[in-house]
């Protein structure tokens, strides 16, 4: 009968600590899967761009659909800690042309920061990164100052006069 109280006694208190370490491992996953989900967060809020902007390269774009003159456009970029989009090679001019489609269903002549309102023929980006890469139509630039995308069948850049009004895209970094 002792044999038969010891055995149950043992049981039960193997079944306890069971429960017992259980209970901690449970506990413990649950922990770490806050933590994940507070890591994440963190890891979405310093990556991601605000909401409805697209984030390509580094860099969060926004298509504005009002039109504005170049001048405006860069202004409102500016309120929302970004300036007309610079670009910088084919990939990120075919990403820019799809945030524009996706929409407008359309291929509207934007404007971006391009300019040489401050020597003709000298192309500068208005946030100041280099004017490394353009994909002018035939023919241009010529005499006008401020750059649109879009325009005419290739959709490829044109100077305009920079009172002109165009939808435009703004860019900011991450």
């Amino acid at each position: 009968m002792k044999l038969l109280t010891v055995s149950v006694l043992v049981c039960s208190m193997m079944a306890l600590a069971g429960a017992a370490a259980l209970q901690e491992a449970e506990k413990d996953n649950e922990t770490e899967a806050i933590i994940q989900e507070e890591e994440h967060r963190v890891d979405k809020r310093s990556t991601s761009c605000p909401s409805h902007w697209t984030e390509y390269n580094g860099r969060c774009f926004l298509y504005i659909p009002r039109t504005l003159t170049w001048a405006q456009a860069e202004k409102n970029c500016q309120s929302k800690g970004a300036n007309l989009a610079s670009i910088h090679g084919t990939r990120e001019y075919n990403q820019i042309k799809r945030i524009i489609s996706d929409r407008t269903h359309g291929s509207p002549e934007t404007w971006i920061g391009g300019s040489d309102s401050h020597g003709e023929g000298v192309w500068f980006w208005s946030d100041g990164t280099p004017f490394a890469y353009s994909y002018w139509c035939r023919g241009e630039p010529n005499t006008q100052h401020c750059l649109q995308m879009n325009y005419g069948g290739d959709n490829c850049w044109d100077d305009l006069w920079c009172d002109a009004r165009r939808p435009s895209v703004c860019a900011k970094k991450i």
